[in-house]
């Protein structure tokens, strides 16, 4: 292994081109100087032309500090290329984890229990030690102006908002009702999120413990015990985190974004407990055939705590830590998190419900859906932007600064995507690796790689419903647009829009889709939420139940 790490070296080493040095350049100069000075030191006249001569060096000089500044660049283009691809190399290389590399050095037995952590299909997703990529990039000011001006665009939907109420009321007008609606009822929130998150702390961390005790030789029967303690879990999931969060959301008629903050966690939480299981479990396995030691390497429980608070859904014992928290950081990314909250409340309340609530006063036809569904893709598109940045560059960030979580690639450049392909697996790094690890591989490992297609259609498919299923119970109706968009579309646009796609005209493609995506949920959404409220049914059946509202309201007699 260190031979062909040494032959790696040398070729790579051999790749990067040889500089000459200022010592060159400069005798070069010279000599070109002197040569310059034999030509021309005899002139028609006899005389020497020293102004000439000075022109002439003056340009080699230029020539020179040009030649040598762009050398530089190529030079370190080229040993930063050398040092990502070695990093890489050594990566794949190591068997340990790559979290070992931030942690104090393992004994040999430590080394030999870590060779359980791998799953049936390989190692698992790596964890390193990076930035997120819009710290990065706001490091630009040619980037940081496009910040800039959407902090512009906010103050001008507030100053619209005050003119307005100022017009309309004779003075200003400082509510916020729609966010008070919007939050409503927060204390049974957090009381429910208290109850979901001490039983994710307990529930599952010993019925593993148990379990783990149980194929160490305590039991005689291993494999009834391990069916026992699975259906334990499985019941768990089901009621503890799947029926109850979801019966006091619809039981006591919790307004969105208060239902939206239980749903979110309930699932999070979900998918935080199945990691835990998948990724210990094969290695007591492992232990149970090969008794290296007396007893399976079991998680510690401060271990399983940080897990349920770190930014990530892949367990493992140990992460990449920074050696320091950056509270002013924190300060600043929780501080935009707000702000994007705001900026939310103001694009609902300029864009939306003007728009919407005119819409619902008319006959719907046509020529309206095709204009509802136009007018709503700037605030379809405002929301996105918002979300993303909100949530996947702020909130992640900010929870990861406190931990000390130092791989912060929570998603990719997805806005340079040119295929939808691409889109998916950079827009939320975070859930597409849950995807990926323990839906799509353990699909082909258990098929032994034999139905592809199938692995990805189970993951459009899971990935549909969860996003279904978290807008009905938040919105309080059954409108399946998202499910058909992801399961339609999303899988169409995979297929067609696939990674070889590389030219900018599939970027643009690639935008206008989901422009016109997000203007298609935002319409239809809010106006199956106004027929809900304007076009109430008394003595709902099942099958009204699952009908469109806006489908059938009779808007033009409101």
């Amino acid at each position: 292994m260190e031979c062909e790490d040494d032959s790696v070296l040398r070729s790579r080493s051999r790749a990067i081109p040889k500089m000459p040095t200022f010592t060159d350049l400069d005798s070069s100069m010279e000599g070109e100087c002197c040569k310059d000075n034999g030509d021309n030191h005899i002139s028609s006249n006899g005389k020497i032309e020293v102004e000439q001569v000075i022109s002439k060096k003056l340009q080699l000089k230029r020539k020179a500090e040009f030649l040598k500044s762009d050398l530089m660049r190529q030079f370190d283009s080229q040993v930063n290329d050398f040092m990502d691809s070695l990093i890489e190399e050594s990566a794949s290389l190591e068997p340990v984890s790559v979290s070992a590399v931030f942690s104090p050095p393992l004994s040999d037995k430590e080394r030999s229990k870590l060779r359980h952590f791998r799953p049936p299909h390989g190692q698992g997703k790596q964890f390193v030690s990076r930035r997120s990529l819009l710290d990065e990039l706001f490091e630009v000011n040619h980037i940081r102006t496009i910040y800039h001006m959407f902090i512009a665009l906010l103050i001008l939907f507030i100053l619209s908002t005050l003119v307005v109420d100022f017009l309309d009321e004779g003075r200003l007008v400082l509510d916020f009702d729609l966010l008070v609606y919007a939050f409503g009822r927060f204390p049974l929130v957090v009381c429910t999120w208290i109850c979901m998150f001490l039983s994710v702390l307990v529930v599952p961390y010993n019925l593993f413990h148990l379990w783990s005790q149980s194929q160490g030789g305590s039991s005689s029967h291993p494999r009834l015990c391990s069916l026992l303690f699975g259906s334990l879990f499985l019941l768990y999931q089901t009621l503890g985190l799947g029926f109850l969060p979801t019966y006091v959301v619809v039981s006591n008629s919790l307004p969105p974004a208060s239902c939206f903050i239980i749903i979110l966690e309930q699932v999070r939480l979900t998918m935080k407990a199945h990691s835990f299981v998948r990724e210990n479990v094969p290695r007591v396995q492992t232990w149970a055939k090969d008794k290296t030691s007396p007893s399976p390497v079991v998680p510690q429980f401060p271990q399983y705590l940080y897990f349920l608070f770190a930014p990530t859904l892949i367990y493992r014992d140990k992460y990449p830590r920074n050696p320091v928290i950056r509270w002013s950081y924190v300060a600043t990314k929780l501080l935009q998190v707000l702000g994007s909250l705001f900026y939310a409340y103001y694009v609902f309340v300029r864009l939306c419900i003007p728009q919407f609530h005119s819409i619902s006063l008319q006959l719907f036809d046509l020529r309206a859906m095709v204009l509802c569904v136009f007018n709503s893709i700037l605030p379809g598109v405002l929301v996105l932007f918002l979300a993303f940045f909100a949530f996947l560059h702020c909130w992640l960030n900010a929870f990861a600064e406190m931990l000390r979580f130092a791989d912060r690639m929570f998603y990719k450049d997805w806005w340079n995507s040119t295929s939808f392909a691409n889109y998916y697996r950079t827009w939320n790094v975070v859930v597409h690796d849950w995807l990926y690890y323990y839906i799509y591989l353990d699909l082909l490992w258990m098929s032994r790689k034999r139905f592809r297609a199938a692995a990805m259609l189970m993951v459009f498919t899971v990935s549909a419903v969860v996003h279904e299923y978290i807008l009905a119970i938040c919105f309080g109706f059954f409108y399946p647009v998202l499910f058909c968009l992801f399961m339609c579309f999303g899988m169409m646009f995979n297929f067609i829009l696939h990674d070889q796609r590389k030219g900018p005209i599939w970027n643009v493609i690639m935008w206008t889709s989901l422009f016109l995506g997000q203007g298609v949920i935002i319409c239809l959404y809010s106006q199956e939420w106004y027929a809900q409220r304007y076009c109430p049914l008394k003595e709902p059946s099942f099958l009204e139940l699952l009908k469109p509202r806006s489908w059938s309201c009779q808007r033009g007699g409101l």
